[in-house]
């Protein structure tokens, strides 16, 4: 059985692109150093700011953006996989997207996404997120290959609509990303339970590196960035929501393993009602 080494990146964003952008770097050149073949970054590794009037002053387009430009070339430069597991960028519309860029050891773009379901919520004692104010949601499912993995991208909300994960696990994924900067009254309440549930109903690694902690823009994000195994056992987490790197080493077999165990995919039944 081969193995492949992965890391995921656990970060503190603010309001300063070039700083977070920074700080992505020097944990992937690390992660990198230590073996890993592919890297995750969180949510919005490029910018977490709240105020829309502010967040729209600073944001590029992807073209555009010399964050993507970095990740790109610092893909080529340690010849690894990075998925920047979404960067907010200037949208064609006008409005903003929140997009994952696949970047492969050339440092070319092999995939896009952008994600499909809004973060509209009241969360209760004052906490509303209206997401969909701002930024326009995508409308398509990506797979692509990562370090010989067929890897599902999803992002952060995209994990409470198991629709999503068992079409990308359906149409070939062996491992999905759920990179996110998940609130801490949820991520307390919900993030384990949810990955691990995804991991199990798909028989899919789940990879989820996170935001964690206290941001420059008052957002408060749970951290505790996460791989759990197809059979729904957790491989490795960071238990706290400070910056770090998560290194586990995922095996491709686990999935067919878990998939002929319990053969989920393939018992799907249509049905009428209610």
């Amino acid at each position: 059985m081969s193995k492949t080494a992965i890391a995921l990146v656990q970060m503190r964003s603010g309001t300063d692109p070039e700083r977070n952008i920074d700080d992505a770097e020097r944990m992937i050149r690390e992660a990198a150093g230590s073996g890993a073949k592919l890297v995750l970054t969180p949510e919005v590794t490029n910018l977490v700011q709240k105020d829309a009037t502010a967040l729209f002053a600073t944001l590029r387009t992807p073209e555009a953006d010399p964050g993507a430009k970095r990740l790109s070339a610092l893909a080529d430069a340690l010849k690894i996989d990075i998925l920047a597991g979404s960067m907010a960028f200037l949208g064609e519309d006008g409005r903003a997207v929140n997009r994952s860029m696949l970047f492969g050891p050339d440092g070319a773009r092999k995939a896009h996404y952008d994600k499909i379901h809004m973060f509209d919520v009241a969360l209760g004692q004052g906490e509303v997120w209206s997401e969909s104010t701002n930024y326009a949601p995508g409308s398509r499912a990506v797979i692509a290959e990562a370090a010989g993995i067929k890897l599902g991208l999803t992002i952060c909300y995209d994990v409470r609509f198991a629709y999503l994960y068992r079409a990308l696990a359906l149409g070939g994924a062996q491992a999905i990303a759920v990179p996110s900067a998940f609130t801490r009254p949820t991520g307390k309440a919900h993030w384990e339970i949810l990955l691990r549930a995804r991991a199990i109903e798909t028989g899919s690694f789940i990879l989820a590196p996170a935001q964690g902690g206290h941001h420059a823009d008052g957002r408060k994000t749970w951290g505790r960035s996460m791989v759990v195994g197809p059979w729904g056992d957790v491989v490795g987490v960071l238990d706290h929501d400070e910056p770090g790197i998560l290194h586990a080493e995922i095996d491709i077999e686990d999935v067919h393993s878990a998939r002929q165990r319990i053969p989920a995919l393939k018992g799907g039944r249509e049905f009428t009602g209610p």
